[in-house]
């Protein structure tokens, strides 16, 4: 009876946590949701373009993510664990770090936007769109590190509101600008993409202002200098040693995705276009799953810094299970609605076809994402940080790009010979991984000594 009346107690803090990151999340992928369907009354072309050019940008963005991560981990078992001056010197150390990380990684996409562009492979007709949203959104990346890590402490201390606002207030300047940047609108220029780039980043950089004003009056109110000095070696050790693992899983990911849009390119202009309409639809489905992985994260990672390994365990099985329920059901929505929700994207034929296919096809594979969304982050929480990173590495190269390749291009299958491989990819990683959380072998991983 005390057992469950606990797991009950532990639940409705969840939810708590959830809710705000849901909205969050929600309103974090509509920003880049927006750009895609304001920009596809542009033109598609543009939308492919952009399309390339933000999956080299999140790639980037992953890197912040080894000290994101960490602080994320570190934070909630030391506040689980009542540690509080070991959190303050935690969230000094990653501000510090990414933002040298991320000035010289705004500084490669700048700079090296063209490269890299094409290095992608991207056609000259799409180049144009590319160079210069890229070299927008690009400069001004070091702003999501520092927004990222300070959204990342607040959600630690169960302050998850206060990211989601900021980000309510990020959604509508994004909107406005774009409607005015994109389309010439109120006496501005038409710009197109670069209309988009310079909105987005606008945006972001008003976040991690609002970010710092919240974090030094709701949760850091200073950052004593005694606290780091002697510097915190010990707490930079514990960051990278959650963070690279951890960011490493993320950035095989990433990077497996970035060698796939590459093999969509030599498909063609349509395919492209369908993988950025697909991307940008989809993740809806995958949102709540998100939510929750996160706040069930920070929930088990306060309950193994208390030493509650039981009820970490089981409260992690309950987000798996509701995880999968939710991921499934919009999955199939997505599917029945897919001629609709692609016939408000584009009048393209052969893109509503091929789109409305891979729908189908994706109810299956949100299914694996869902565990594996869940997986990833419970297991980190927890400080079983490497095998995440190992299983990702292995099944992500050899299943999801490698038969990628086969069905795809070798048997001339396609896309949706490409979204078959996604499914196995993810389905495989997710059997092993809830092998993984049911033999407890992370229960002995956690930080808190």
């Amino acid at each position: 009876m005390e057992q469950a009346i606990q797991q009950t107690g532990i639940r409705k803090g969840l939810t708590k946590l959830v809710i705000p990151i849901f909205i969050e999340t929600l309103l974090i992928m509509m920003l880049g949701a927006v750009d895609t369907v304001m920009l596809s009354q542009y033109s598609d072309e543009s939308v492919a373009a952009v399309g390339v050019v933000n999956q080299i940008v999140m790639f980037a963005f992953l890197i912040f993510e080894v000290i994101n991560i960490g602080t994320s981990v570190l934070c909630s078992q030391y506040l689980g664990a009542g540690m509080r001056n070991k959190m303050v010197q935690v969230v000094g150390v990653s501000l510090l770090l990414n933002l040298v990380v991320g000035l010289v990684v705004s500084a490669i996409l700048h700079y090296g936007a063209t490269t890299l562009l094409g290095w992608m492979g991207l056609r000259p007709e799409l180049l144009k769109y590319g160079i210069g949203y890229m070299e927008i959104v690009g400069a001004f990346a070091f702003f999501q590190a520092i927004s990222l890590t300070i959204s990342a402490s607040l959600r630690s201390a169960n302050k998850a509101i206060y990211p989601m606002l900021v980000t309510v207030l990020v959604n509508v300047m994004n909107i406005i600008g774009n409607y005015s940047l994109i389309f010439g609108k109120f006496g501005l220029p038409a710009m197109g993409a670069e209309g988009a780039a310079i909105s987005t980043s606008i945006a972001r950089g008003v976040s991690m202002i609002v970010l710092f004003v919240i974090l030094f009056r709701k949760h850091i109110p200073s950052f004593p200098m005694a606290l780091f000095r002697p510097f915190p070696w010990i707490e930079l050790k514990n960051l990278l040693k959650v963070g690279v693992p951890s960011a490493g899983e993320n950035m095989s990911y990433s990077f497996s995705q970035v060698v796939i849009t590459y093999l969509i390119n030599i498909l063609g202009n349509d395919s492209l276009a369908t993988r950025t309409y697909t991307v940008n639809t989809t993740m809806f489905v995958y949102l709540f799953a998100i939510a929750m992985a996160q706040g069930g994260a920070i929930s088990i990672g306060h309950l193994v810094g208390q030493k509650r390994i039981r009820a970490a365990y089981l409260l992690g099985k309950y987000v798996m299970r509701l995880s999968i329920l939710v991921s499934l059901g919009l999955s199939c929505i997505w599917a029945i609605f897919g001629h609709t929700i692609f016939s408000m994207l584009t009048d393209n034929e052969n893109i509503i076809r091929l789109g409305v296919t891979i729908l189908i096809v994706d109810v299956i594979v949100e299914i694996g994402r869902a565990v594996n969304i869940y997986a990833t982050n419970a297991l980190r929480s927890a400080g079983d940080v490497n095998f995440p990173f190992y299983v990702g590495l292995i099944v992500q190269w050899t299943v999801s790009v490698g038969l990628s390749y086969l069905f795809g291009i070798h048997l001339g299958w396609g896309l949706v010979g490409m979204w078959c491989a996604f499914l196995l990819d993810e389905n495989i990683r997710a059997f092993i991984f809830v092998k993984r959380w049911n033999s407890l072998k992370w229960a002995k991983k956690g930080f808190v000594k």
